[in-house]
C-alpha cells in the first residue's frame, strides 16, 4: 500500500453543480421575484424619472405587476414578512383619524384650531388671493418707521391714487402704555380701514410688563416674550380687520450695541409667534436677515453692485438709503398682494 500524499486533498465525492445548474438556479429566483414583486417593480418604474432604466423596468415591471395582481403571493410575503415593521395595535385617545384639530391631547385641554388662515399662500406655493385695490396705506410704528414712511410715500404717489397715512410715534413701545397704549391705537387706525398696514416697531422696548395674573415680568425671557406677542397678536388682528387688510410687520434689524441685541432677538421671536394665526393676511418682513445676516450688526451691505452705507450711526436705525432697500422689499409684496395699486 503506497503512503497518501498529505498534500493532496481528498476530491468531493458528491455531485457536481455545472454552470448550467447554477444558471437555471438563477432563473428560477428570478421568476419567484417577479411574481412575488412584481407589483413593486411596476410601482418603481412609474415612479422613476423619464430615460432609459425607466423604460427597461417599465418593461418588466408592467406584465409582471399584472401577473402579481392575479396571484396571492405578493400578499403572502407581506404577510410573512409582516414581523420585520410590526404595526402595534395601538388604543386609547389621541389618534389622528376621524379626529378634529380641535380634539384634547392626552395632557388635557384643547389645542388651538389650526385655520387657512395660519399660512401664507405664498410660502406654500399656492397662489395668493389678492385684494382688488390699494386705495389706503398706513405706516406707523415708532422711530424704525421714519423715514420708510417717507420713501414709501413717494413712491406710492408716483403711481398716483393712493393715499399714504404716515403716522410715526417717537419714543413710544408696545411694553410701555404711559405715552402710547398701543392696543388704543390700532382700534382708533382701524377705525380709518386702510387697505394695508406697515408697521415697524421695537427699538425702544424692554420694558417690564404685568402678566394675567398681575405678576411682572422683565425683558427678555420666554414670560416676557409671552405677554410681548399676545399685544403684537392682538394688534395684528385688529389691523387686519378680518381679513379686510393687509399687514406688513417688519423685524427688527440686529443693533450695534449687545445689550440691545437681547431685546431685538427676543422681539422679533415674539413677532413671528404673534402672527402665525394670520399669516394669510399677515405678512412677517425679515429686516433682519435683510440687513443683519447671521444676527450680525454692519454699518454697510451691497446695494446696486456697490458696498453702501444703510444705518444711521447710532448702530439703531435705518438711514435714508436703507429705507430705500426695505421699501423695495414692502413695495413687492403690495405688488403681490394687490391686483392694482392707485390708478
Amino acid at each position: 500500500m503506497t503512503k497518501k500524499d498529505p498534500y493532496i486533498l481528498d476530491r468531493p465525492t458528491g455531485r457536481r453543480l455545472r454552470a448550467r445548474d447554477a444558471l437555471v438556479c438563477v432563473g428560477i429566483a428570478i421568476v419567484l421575484l417577479v411574481l412575488i414583486a412584481g407589483p413593486s417593480i411596476r410601482h418603481t418604474g412609474r415612479e422613476m424619472s423619464s430615460g432609459v432604466e425607466r423604460t427597461v423596468v417599465r418593461a418588466v415591471g408592467e406584465p409582471a405587476g399584472w401577473v402579481g395582481d392575479r396571484l396571492p403571493l405578493s400578499d403572502a410575503a407581506d404577510s410573512m414578512t409582516g414581523w420585520l415593521s410590526p404595526d402595534d395595535k395601538l388604543t386609547g385617545p389621541g389618534g389622528f383619524e376621524n379626529a378634529s384639530v380641535t380634539a384634547p391631547e392626552p395632557g388635557g385641554g384643547a389645542p388651538a384650531p389650526i385655520t387657512p388662515d395660519y399660512f401664507d399662500s405664498a410660502a406654500i406655493g399656492v397662489k395668493v388671493a389678492q385684494l382688488p385695490k390699494l386705495r389706503k396705506l398706513l405706516v406707523t410704528g415708532d422711530s424704525m418707521s421714519q423715514p420708510l414712511d417717507a420713501e414709501l410715500a413717494r413712491r406710492l404717489a408716483e403711481t398716483g391714487g393712493v393715499q399714504t397715512v404716515r403716522d410715526a410715534h417717537l419714543g413710544t413701545a408696545i411694553s410701555r402704555t404711559d405715552l402710547v397704549d398701543w392696543g388704543k391705537l390700532s382700534v382708533r387706525h382701524a377705525t380709518t380701514t386702510p387697505d394695508a398696514v406697515v408697521m415697524f416697531i421695537g427699538a425702544n422696548d424692554a420694558f417690564p410688563m404685568s402678566k394675567p395674573d398681575g405678576k411682572t415680568v422683565n425683558c427678555c425671557g420666554a414670560d416676557w416674550a409671552t405677554v410681548y406677542a399676545a399685544r403684537v397678536r392682538r394688534m395684528m388682528d385688529i389691523y387686519r380687520r378680518d381679513g379686510a387688510a393687509r399687514v406688513y410687520w417688519l423685524t427688527l434689524p440686529y443693533p450695534r450695541g449687545a445689550a440691545r441685541q437681547k431685546i431685538v432677538r427676543t422681539v422679533n421671536a415674539a413677532i413671528a409667534v404673534a402672527a402665525q394665526p394670520y399669516r394669510s393676511q399677515v405678512r412677517v418682513l425679515d429686516m433682519a436677515s435683510v440687513f443683519t445676516p447671521g444676527q450680525r450688526f454692519r454699518t454697510a451691505m451691497t446695494v446696486n453692485g456697490k458696498a453702501t452705507i444703510v444705518r444711521h450711526p447710532d448702530g439703531i436705525h435705518l438711514n435714508a438709503v436703507g429705507a430705500r432697500v426695505a421699501a423695495e422689499l414692502v413695495t413687492a409684496r403690495l405688488r403681490a398682494d394687490f391686483k392694482s395699486i392707485g390708478g
